[in-house]
């Protein structure tokens, strides 16, 4: 039988993939911060800003947050091989693919099932990342590639020969596009100028309608003749752009309709509006709004062209996959922080999380940066995740972030979510390896790991939420309401065991993880049929280096259940 063969895209290292330990978050209160007061209902406190790698972190998230993150937007690195202040963008092509995947990899499981994935690049990677995207989500998931306008033709690039580049790519997939439900979004367009005719009493029967120029019209509002309202238009363009909005039901234009494209009754219509080109004709539609008629033309009313964009009604058109209205260029001040290179406009990421998003869903992005994705998403009140390693996560994100929680950061889309400040973040870091080798080169659990630490490390890799309990000292965590887990680095005799199985009780399950422990000589395991005793496991049976060590712990048939934590023993 030959081998199913499938399109992949394949590079050196691509079958090495890392065998992640489970880490976990450890919070920093000192680092964490919230408002001093509850400024608004939605306020939260249970966004995470998490400081170390990516991959880690993101495995670390799993178990709490497989399936729960209804966007995800990442701006990784564009591999351009330069060298930039805040990081370094100079990885072989091959590693670059293997780091992305991975991480890709994890972000696929984290997403809701109608989620949905952003990924910023540019032209350098496009065509490897939606190839190795197809690979991941399936090319069916793929729902739009969106080219971004990020600078204009001018400055030192525009004066070499052939195209001055000035886009980036939005490659957006979903996790599934049978449940993948985006919003119906419009975006702002200048005023159309055909739209030149107005109806100066539009509130009477349309057979009565009288129709003027916009410039009468716009001259008369004013109290000017028509040659100085011209003039003053052309000065102050933005005081016609006015009145025509606040008009738009009286601006029209006449348009010539499809003759072959409508019913019926409307080619009778206009044909006699044709015959009677001073009348106006109506035909009433029951699903549709009216038809009007002057000479055998369409009457088309500005009013149907607005739509609300933040607040205020504009010229609109729907969101197409050209974003040619969101420049990069005056970012410095976004944020109060500067990131050459590096920062993305807040109206770009309120775009993303505004189409894929309902207020309270969750946000994440593991390639933070200066901050602007978890900024936007606290501003537009969804909760948010963002993952850093470097120190400007403490030098541009925690304090971007405090002014956004303040209400102290005027910026970005401030104005446009009508933000006044609120809620809060949990600053977490990476929990070191639970291993690390002693004085004759064995793998043993780390001496920086305090009880609770092991306990909680020990949940993960056991699939159990860590959830220790005040009162119960044997609950460190549990999987359903009967699985409880215990962790401890006793060794555990007989007579304990007895006395652990009966607080248990039969009605309830516990999984022991200990130092050691002593069988009972009479009916061996099944004399405690509520009980499931192992040894902490404490080698590591693999190693696999990939780009930095990774360790893995090998733990065979441990029953997955969860359970909570109270004390923990240690001798």
């Amino acid at each position: 039988m030959t081998k199913k063969q499938k399109l992949e895209l394949t590079w050196i290292g691509k079958e090495n993939r890392p065998r992640l330990e489970p880490r976990i978050l450890l919070e920093d209160p000192e680092k964490s911060y919230h408002a001093a007061h509850r400024v608004t209902e939605h306020d939260r406190f249970d966004n995470r800003l998490i400081f170390g790698d990516n991959l880690l972190a993101l495995k670390a998230l799993e178990q709490e947050f497989a399936g729960k993150i209804n966007c995800i937007y990442i701006d990784p690195p564009f591999n351009t091989q330069q060298a930039f202040e805040h990081y370094d963008d100079t990885v072989e092509h091959s590693l670059w693919l293997s780091l992305i995947r991975d991480r890709l990899d994890l972000l696929r499981r984290l997403l809701s099932s109608g989620g949905t994935l952003f990924v910023h690049i540019d032209d350098n990677e496009l065509g490897y990342l939606i190839v190795l995207l197809d690979e991941l989500f399936g090319r069916d998931n793929r729902v739009y590639v969106v080219t971004f306008k990020q600078g204009s033709a001018t400055g030192h690039k525009a004066i070499n020969p052939g195209c001055v580049n000035t886009t980036n790519f939005l490659v957006i997939y979903a996790k599934d596009k049978s449940r993948w439900i985006p919003k119906r979004l419009f975006t702002a367009r200048e005023r159309d100028d055909r739209y030149n005719q107005f109806i100066e009493n539009v509130e009477m029967p349309y057979s009565k309608w009288r129709i003027t120029t916009l410039t009468k019209a716009f001259a008369v509002a004013k109290g000017f003749s028509e040659k100085d309202a011209r003039i003053y238009a052309k000065a102050k363009p933005e005081e016609l752009d006015q009145f025509v909005i606040r008009n738009a039901s009286h601006v029209i234009r006449l348009a010539r309709p499809s003759y072959e494209s409508v019913s019926g009754d409307a080619r009778k219509l206009i044909d006699e509006s044709k015959r009677n080109k001073e009348a106006i004709f109506r035909l009433e539609r029951n699903d549709y709004s009216d038809i009007y008629l002057k000479g055998g033309e369409r009457i088309l009313f500005y009013a149907d062209k607005l739509k609300e964009i933040d607040g205020k009604l504009m010229a609109a058109e729907p969101l197409t996959t050209l974003w040619d209205d969101i420049l990069s260029n005056n970012l410095h001040a976004e944020g109060g922080v500067d990131f050459p290179k590096g920062k993305k406009p807040e109206a770009l990421i309120k775009r993303a999380v505004e189409l894929a998003t309902d207020p309270g869903d969750w946000v994440l992005d593991s390639f933070a940066g200066s901050g602007t994705t978890g900024a936007v998403a606290h501003k537009m009140g969804r909760r948010w995740i963002m993952v850093e390693l470097g120190e400007h996560c403490h030098t541009h994100i925690i304090p971007r972030l405090k002014k956004v929680i303040d209400g102290a950061d005027p910026g970005g889309i401030t104005e446009m979510a009508g933000w006044k400040g609120g809620g809060g973040f949990r600053y977490y870091r990476l929990a070191p390896s639970l291993l690390e080798k002693d004085k004759w080169g064995q793998w043993v659990i780390s001496k920086e790991f305090n009880a609770g630490m092991l306990a909680e490390a020990v949940c993960k890799l056991e699939g159990f939420t860590y959830a220790p309990s005040d009162t119960v000292y044997w609950q460190h965590g549990h999987s359903t309401e009967r699985d409880f887990i215990y962790v401890t680095t006793q060794h555990l005799s007989a007579d304990q065991l007895a006395h652990l199985s009966d607080e248990v009780g039969s009605d309830r399950a516990l999984l022991v993880l200990c130092a050691a422990f002593r069988a009972p000589r009479d009916a061996g395991a099944e004399r405690h049929p509520n009980l499931t005793v192992k040894k902490i496991p404490k080698q590591v049976l693999s190693r696999c280096e990939w780009g930095h060590d990774d360790y893995s712990l090998k733990v065979e048939n441990l029953p997955k259940a969860p359970p909570k934590l109270g004390q923990m023993e240690l001798i």
